[in-house]
This record gives C-alpha cells, sequence and structure tokens, in this order.
C-alpha cells in the first residue's frame, strides 16, 4: 500500500498475524491471517504463501479503506487491560474454587498457572 500521503491512511499488512502450515489435501502450503479468517492463500513454498497473502491483504485492506470499512487492527497493536470477565456454571466455579483452595491460591492465580501451562 502507498504511504498515508498518497492514498489516505497507510496499514502495515506485515503487523498482521500470519500463520503458514502444510495442507496434505491442497499439496501446497496454505497461509492464513488471523484477523481476517476468510483470507488464506495457497503456494508450493512457505514464503511464497506468506508473500501471496500479505499482497492480498494489502488489496482487501485497500478496498476496505475506499468503500469506508472499518479494518481490523492487527493483533499485536491492541492494547489490553490484562482483565477479562469468564462465566462459568456453578458446579465448575465450585471446583475451580476448591482445587485453587487446596493449593492456596486464589481462583485468578490458579487459572493464570492453569493457562501459563498451556503455552
Amino acid at each position: 500500500m502507498a504511504p498515508a500521503d498518497q492514498q489516505g491512511p497507510y496499514i502495515e499488512v506485515s503487523h498482521y498475524t500470519y500463520r503458514v502450515t502444510w495442507s496434505a489435501e491442497d499439496d501446497a502450503f496454505v497461509a492464513t491471517v488471523v484477523e481476517f479468517p476468510s483470507l488464506s492463500w495457497l503456494a508450493p513454498s512457505q514464503s511464497e504463501a506468506l508473500q501471496g497473502l500479505e499482497a492480498l491483504l494489502s488489496d482487501v485492506i485497500a478496498d476496505m479503506l475506499q468503500q469506508g470499512e472499518d479494518v481490523p487492527e492487527p493483533i499485536s497493536e491492541r492494547s489490553y487491560s490484562g482483565k477479562f470477565n469468564l462465566r462459568l456454571g456453578e458446579t465448575l466455579h465450585r471446583d475451580i474454587a476448591l482445587r485453587a483452595a487446596e493449593e492456596n491460591l486464589s481462583i485468578n492465580q490458579w487459572v493464570v498457572r492453569k493457562l501459563m501451562a498451556d503455552r
């Protein structure tokens, strides 16, 4: 995309969250971008798949901007408070409270430890 002074806002497509994986079904590498789940690009190599998707995304964003649509912000550029609310059923809440108490932890500390173990 062109810099902002040439065609309006400039969005750096390399800041989005990409994944390139092998697709046995397609016999090719497939690139996807988390912020635009409907987009993908197939290519014979990882780098070609990523480059193709970045080019496609650049065109898609240009079209969205031209149409006055909101463009998703890259996950890497979003700010987070460090808090999120989670609704649990009563039984699961009780079970987690009991497990946390057995380990002498708050529910929050227990959940964070469990989540960190999955990283």
